[in-house]
C-alpha cells in the first residue's frame, strides 16, 4: 500500500500506510462507543472513581474516543522507537517506522545475528510500552477525582492508555515470532543454536501461536481483526524463516561463483531488430540479453521491452529504441545475499556483473540464485569454485 511521510524522530522518517487511515477512525469510533463499558472496566482494575453520566454526554464521547485512539498509537510509535534507537546503537540503521492496520513496525536495514543484541532490540519495545503505561498512571493518579467533565475526561484518556499500554506490552512479549516475544525466544534459542536453527524453531511455535490465535479470535471472540493479525503473524513467521535459511546457505559464497560466466551469456547487438530479438529468445528460451556494442556493453533487453512494441513496428523498432540504459551491476565479490536484495530493491530480474575493471564477467539473475540454493540444499555442502571464498552451509 502506499505510504506517507508525516515526520521523522532521531533521523528516522515516521511514515503512515494507507490501511492506517482506515484503522484509525475505526479504533475512535470503536471507543466513542463503548465509553460506559470501559469506564465500568477501568473502575474496577484501577478504581478510577469515574462516573459514566458525565463521560457520555453528547459529543463528548467521539472527543474521548479521539482522544484515546491518537494516544494508543502514540504509544505504538513511541514502542518501535524504542527498538529502533537501540538497534541504531549496536550499529543497524533503521529504513522508517511504519503506521499500518495491525501497528507498527520499525523496518531494520538488517538483523543482527547476535543473540544478546537481538534480545535487547526485542525487549525495548514493551520497556517503552511499560513505562509508557506507568507514567500514564501516575498522571492520571496525580489529576483529582472531581466532577469536572474536564478532568474527568483526561482521567478517562489516561487510565485507558496505562491499561492498554501494558496490554500491549504483555501481548506483544507472546511467543509469536516475528513479534517482539518471537525474537526473543529466538534469541534465547540462539545462545546454544546456529541462528538459522534457533529461527526455525521460533519460527514454528510462532507459527503454532497464530493458529491458536486466529481460531480464538475468530471463533470464541467473534474478532475479524485478530484473526487477521494472526494471518499475518504466520506469513511473517514462515517468510523470515525462509530468509534466514537462505543466509545461512549462502554464507560465504560470492555473486562469482553462482553467475552465468560472460562466454555462456548470449549478447545481443543494439541495431538487431526487435523482431529478431523476439525469434532469438523464443530459440533459447532466455528472456533477457546484454546488449552489446563494440565488445562493451551499453544495455540490457528483456521481454518486457520487446513487448512494449506493437506487432507491426517490431521490425521498425530496434534492440537500441526499446533497451534499458540504467544499469544495475555488481561486481563478482558481492555476497549472494547482497544481489538478490538489489534485485529486489531494483525490481529487476538480471543484474550485470562487472569486475573493477569495469569488465563483463557474466549474468546474475534470479534463477541463478534459486537453482545454486537447490544445490547446496542437496547436496548439504558447498565449495566455491572460485578459490577460498569461504563456504556456504545448508540450513541445518
Amino acid at each position: 500500500m502506499r505510504r506517507f511521510r508525516i515526520g521523522s524522530a532521531f533521523g528516522i522518517p515516521i511514515q503512515l500506510d494507507l490501511t492506517f487511515l482506515l484503522v484509525l477512525p475505526l479504533f475512535a469510533w470503536i471507543i466513542g462507543t463503548r465509553i460506559g463499558e470501559t469506564t465500568e472496566l477501568l473502575n474496577d482494575l484501577l478504581g478510577a472513581g469515574l462516573d459514566p453520566s458525565v463521560l457520555t454526554v453528547g459529543s463528548l464521547v467521539w472527543v474521548l474516543g479521539v482522544a484515546a485512539a491518537v494516544g494508543l498509537f502514540t504509544g505504538v510509535v513511541l514502542h518501535e522507537l524504542g527498538h529502533s534507537l537501540v538497534a541504531m546503537r549496536y550499529g543497524f540503521p533503521i529504513d522508517s517506522i511504519t503506521l499500518w492496520l495491525f501497528g507498527g513496525i520499525a523496518q531494520l536495514t538488517e538483523m543482527p545475528d547476535d543473540w544478546k543484541q537481538e534480545l535487547a532490540i526485542a525487549v525495548a519495545g514493551p520497556v517503552v510500552s511499560v513505562l509508557l503505561g506507568v507514567l500514564s498512571y501516575a498522571a492520571f493518579a496525580v489529576l483529582p477525582a472531581t466532577e469536572s467533565t474536564l478532568l474527568q475526561s483526561a482521567r478517562f484518556v489516561l487510565a485507558y492508555l496505562a491499561v492498554m499500554n501494558l496490554a500491549l506490552a504483555a501481548f506483544n512479549m507472546l511467543p509469536g515470532f516475528p513479534m517482539d516475544g518471537g525474537r526473543v525466544l529466538r534469541a534465547l534459542l540462539a545462545r546454544t543454536r546456529t541462528y538459522a536453527r534457533a529461527t526455525e524453531i521460533a519460527a514454528e511455535v510462532g507459527k503454532v501461536f497464530a493458529i491458536f490465535l486466529g481460531l480464538f479470535g475468530l471463533f470464541v471472540l467473534g474478532n475479524i481483526f485478530l484473526a487477521g493479525l494472526a494471518f499475518f503473524i504466520y506469513i511473517g513467521a514462515a517468510g523470515e524463516a525462509r530468509q534466514t535459511a537462505m543466509a545461512a546457505a549462502f554464507e560465504g559464497v560470492t555473486v562469482g561463483d553462482v553467475m552465468t560466466p560472460a562466454d555462456r551469456v548470449t549478447t545481443v547487438g543494439p541495431d538487431q531488430s526487435v523482431r529478431e530479438l523476439i525469434q532469438t529468445m523464443f530459440a533459447e528460451r532466455h528472456t533477457g540479453y546484454p546488449v552489446e556494442r563494440d565488445g562493451e556493453v551499453v544495455g540490457l533487453v528483456a521481454l518486457e521491452d520487446a513487448r512494449a512494441v506493437q506487432e507491426v513496428e517490431r521490425d521498425a523498432y530496434t534492440v537500441g529504441d526499446v533497451m534499458t540504459t540504467d544499469l544495475v551491476t555488481v561486481t563478482p565479490e558481492t555476497d549472494v545475499m547482497d544481489a538478490l536484495t538489489h534485485l529486489q530493491d531494483n525490481s529487476v530480474g538480471r543484474l550485470l556483473v562487472i569486475d573493477e575493471d569495469g569488465a563483463f564477467e557474466g549474468l546474475l539473475t534470479r534463477s541463478d540464485i534459486m537453482t545454486a540454493l537447490s544445490i547446496i540444499k542437496s547436496s548439504g555442502d558447498y565449495a566455491p569454485g572460485a578459490g577460498d571464498r569461504g563456504t556456504a552451509r545448508p540450513e541445518p
